[in-house]
């Protein structure tokens, strides 16, 4: 059985001002499935000052959208405290029988936290406000980072341009690209 490798995400934070970006390939094999695929959404009147939370997922995409479900469900509980819903759907992901076995990987952010979810229970927050996940994570975090350290780009920027780099790099990744802010 052919092994889909169906993502690249990135997000990036100057204090209140979050963005996330997805690009838009899925990939069965060695042949592209998909290229203008959605993988960030916007969930509206939660987190921080409920202006909104940011959810970027990577893997299978069913198993995302079960996990972005039970997250939504979660931050209904806990509709400002994001720390709090994320947690929760770690142990809740890592305890239950059949989550456990999802295959994806979550970022999470308001205008106070970005956080990396998985199945075995992390909760990561970033302490540089960069985090990335999927085939070309790798590649786009490194870009990210430099661009930070030697641009004043606006995170929307940074990601964008991550996202552009690790394309270059990773045959996993495209540039059609979808980018959600937050504090802009």
């Amino acid at each position: 059985m052919q092994a889909f490798h169906a993502t690249t995400v990135i997000s990036a934070r100057q204090g209140p001002h979050v963005a996330l970006a997805g690009d838009g390939q899925v990939s069965l094999g060695d042949t592209i499935a998909k290229s203008d695929a959605v993988k960030v959404r916007r969930l509206e009147e939660f987190g921080a000052d409920k202006a909104g939370v940011l959810v970027g997922f990577a893997g299978s995409a069913a198993d995302a959208f079960a996990l972005l479900d039970r997250f939504e469900g979660k931050l209904k509980e806990s509709p400002t405290n994001l720390m709090r819903a994320a947690i929760e759907l770690a142990k809740f992901w890592r305890t239950d029988r059949a989550l456990r076995r999802l295959e994806s990987l979550l970022i999470v952010a308001d205008r106070e936290h970005t956080l990396m979810l998985s199945g075995q229970g992390d909760v990561i927050e970033p302490s540089d406000g960069v985090c990335a996940i999927g085939s070309g994570g790798p590649y786009a975090l490194a870009a990210a980072r430099a661009l930070r350290r030697h641009t004043d780009l606006p995170p929307a920027d940074i990601c964008r341009r991550a996202m552009e780099i690790a394309a270059e790099i990773c045959v996993y990744t495209n540039t059609s690209l979808s980018v959600l802010e937050l504090g802009s």
